[in-house]
């Protein structure tokens, strides 16, 4: 089973995009934009585990991958 959230790679400008089942929520800076996009959805941010791969597809990057890409 797919997660439900999936936090693509940096982009150019280290921001990374996070789409929750097929519906894009915006472009996250950090982790607590992506705890707020969650929030958004109905999910509680002091009980959502960043490492939960069953929740939390991070693709490019774990959680705390934030630096831009170099576009190569």
């Amino acid at each position: 089973m797919a997660a439900a959230v999936v936090v693509h790679g940096p982009d150019s400008e280290g921001g990374r995009r996070v789409v929750a089942r097929g519906r894009i929520l915006g472009t996250a800076y950090n982790v607590f934009d992506v705890l707020s996009f969650l929030e958004e959805v109905g999910l509680d941010p002091a009980t959502v585990r960043l490492d939960d791969a069953g929740l939390i597809d991070w693709r490019g990057g774990g959680a705390w991958e934030w630096a831009p890409s170099s576009g190569t």
